[in-house]
């Protein structure tokens, strides 16, 4: 193969270069021409041209808002009670842990005898022996055996001295210590139609023996069973100061071990204070709390659950109908408060209210439902 020649090697070297330097005045060509068009886009309108960035916008709409609280709580039969004999005589019968205890049916047997129940607040403090006899105890007889379909009679409105009967009070009347006597027979008593002190139990409603205290042989006057309610509920303690927050009858939301919801609503709430103290009952130093009761509205959703740890959801305060829009509408001012920002880009102050579920009540001059307003994507 023959060698090329210095000439040659130095004339292809000028071509290279030659070709080189065209492609890299066509490069700066079109890259100026690329530039040119740029700026015409951008200034052949003036400013008017230029599109601002697109941004995520909410309307103002109209809303109840709800504040909630969750608290702890313990899932089971509620505090117990503590059920205490009275009169003389020897304990010979109790019930077992979970019975249940009925209206004018027998709870347990001293000397062998029943003693039945009745619902009420006041116990019997005397024995009721004597036609015309005034007051709350025989109260409590009469509205019970009437709820057990015996026929008591209709209640005089005044005494036989012409004294008015004060409200929460009865006569034992003929009637009533006829009934008596048909309602000792039917239960095994001795129908007398009288009853004596420690004879019957009263308690506040139906109930379940959650504990027996005595045992067969001692003295029927000391502490002989504890009972609970008779329903499964759920026991909140709620700090002191916060429970006035709280109604009887509300409803509110449980949260099971297992993350599911159920309805239910406020059973009862106590009127005992807990803690806050040495003499504030149980936790010294703790904070002083008030039992509140939260009965299931079904049942069955706790059915096969004896005892748990569950969070209760209280609603304590509604806002109904207001302005809202979601927390990510808000723009912080920095001189203090809060605006809204319209997407041409001005702000409007707003006033804020209630949050809840990630949104914010709002107010003020020129907010109104509708009102389009931009808010964080």
């Amino acid at each position: 193969m023959p060698r090329s020649s210095p000439t040659d090697d130095r004339g292809r070297r000028t071509t290279r270069r030659t070709s080189i330097v065209v492609a890299t005045v066509t490069l700066v060509i079109a890259v100026g021409a690329g530039v040119g068009v740029l700026a015409l886009r951008r200034h052949a309108d003036g400013d008017v041209a230029s599109t601002p960035p697109s941004v995520a916008t909410t309307t103002v709409t109209r809303a109840d808002l709800s504040d909630t609280r969750s608290l702890n709580g313990t899932l089971g039969f509620g505090p117990e009670r503590v059920v205490k004999g009275a009169g003389e005589g020897v304990v010979t019968r109790l019930p077992k842990v979970g019975d249940t205890v009925a209206r004018g049916k027998p709870l347990y047997r001293v000397n062998d005898r029943p003693v039945p129940v009745l619902f009420g607040g006041t116990p019997l403090f005397r024995t009721l022996d004597r036609p015309g006899l005034v007051g709350s105890d025989v109260r409590i007889v009469w509205d019970n055996l009437k709820a057990l379909g015996y026929h008591t009679g209709s209640q005089p409105s005044r005494d036989t001295d012409g004294t008015k009967i004060g409200t929460g009070q009865a006569v034992l009347t003929g009637s009533l210590v006829a009934a008596i006597k048909k309602w000792q027979k039917a239960v095994g008593l001795e129908p007398t139609g009288t009853i004596g002190v420690g004879q019957v139990a009263v308690l506040s409603g139906p109930a379940r023996v959650s504990a027996v205290k005595a045992l067969p042989g001692d003295p029927v006057a000391g502490e002989l069973l504890a009972v609970t309610e008779k329903v499964k509920l759920v026991t909140v303690p709620v700090g002191a100061t916060e429970v006035g927050t709280i109604t009887v009858g509300a409803a509110v939301v449980v949260a099971l071990p297992d993350s599911s919801e159920i309805p239910a609503k406020v059973a009862s709430i106590s009127q005992t204070v807990r803690g806050g103290g040495p003499d504030g009952g149980t936790g010294q130093g703790s904070p002083p709390t008030v039992d509140v009761l939260v009965a299931p509205t079904r049942a069955a959703d706790v059915a096969k659950l004896d005892a748990a740890a569950v969070q209760v959801r209280f609603t304590t305060s509604v806002h109904k109908n207001v302005l809202a829009v979601p927390v990510g509408a808000l723009v912080a001012l920095r001189e203090g408060g809060h605006a809204l920002q319209l997407p041409d880009g001005e702000l409007v102050a707003v006033e804020t209210g209630m949050f809840a579920r990630g949104l914010v009540e709002i107010s003020g001059a020129g907010v109104t439902e509708g009102l389009d307003v931009v808010t964080a994507s």
